[in-house]
């Protein structure tokens, strides 16, 4: 029996996830933004750490209060974007759980480098 476990992607909140189905309607950039997280999200989904570990020391107090984060990563999308995810798991299941997304400048911003 194979004992691997089931692995989803999902958003960390419904405003999260609604923003992402908006850039599919959006202009150019926003469609090319949608389908290099959509590749990530396929990436995630095949190997939840394959993004970069992020040191807690730089993890925003945002993902700790609002999100209760044990873990963080950053997926390099194309175009200097940055995906943020936290991965959560219990026996059964491991969720890459999308935090955020942003251009290289607010990425910066978020995490004061």
């Amino acid at each position: 029996m194979n004992n691997k476990k089931v692995v989803y992607v999902t958003f960390g909140n419904k405003k999260i996830e609604q923003e992402f189905e908006k850039l599919k309607e959006g202009k150019f950039q926003d469609k090319q933004l949608y389908e290099f997280m959509d590749r990530a999200m396929k990436d995630i989904k095949n190997n939840p750490s394959c993004g970069t570990k992020i040191p807690k020391k730089l993890w925003s107090r945002v993902y700790i209060e609002k999100y209760n984060i044990l873990n963080l990563w950053k997926y390099d999308l194309p175009n200097s974007w940055r995906l943020i995810y936290t991965i959560k798991e219990d026996d059964i299941q491991v969720i890459g759980v999308i935090l955020e997304w942003f251009d290289h400048k607010n990425y910066e911003r978020r995490f004061k480098y």
